[in-house]
């Protein structure tokens, strides 16, 4: 094998993450309500704000046990995605993060997405 098509195999490897990556990136709720929101966005596209604003109505929706303030629990949520959630969302190749301009830009995932439609659609059942 010549070393360019190593290296296309090894990008085409690291574009599809592995089952368990998957699960691991769709087992916290609010990684899964961030990807839930880039997911409907017809460009993959959202700001740092629309994202904690959908983060946050997802989480009343399907958690409603939060009893903290609301600017408490919005500067809370948003701390976690920008500190926690993005940056491994982003290190999976899932997204990238422009901190510039507070945008986050999904990056389609056959494999993610046929998972976080099923989860989607199981938490809505709850």
């Amino acid at each position: 094998m010549r070393e360019t098509e190593r290296e296309s195999t090894q990008r085409a490897v690291e574009a599809t993450p592995s089952l368990d990556r998957v699960f691991d990136l769709l087992s916290n709720r609010r990684r899964r309500y961030a990807l839930y929101t880039l997911y409907e966005q017809s460009d993959g596209v959202a700001t740092i704000d629309e994202l904690t604003d959908r983060v946050c109505t997802f989480d009343r929706q399907f958690t409603p046990s939060e009893t903290t303030t609301a600017g408490d629990f919005q500067r809370a949520v948003r701390t976690e995605l920008l500190h926690v959630h993005l940056p491994k969302l982003a290190d999976a190749g899932v997204l990238e993060q422009d901190q510039r301009t507070e945008t986050v830009r999904y990056w389609s995932q056959p494999t993610l997405e046929e998972w976080l439609e099923h989860a989607y659609h199981k938490e809505q059942r709850s």
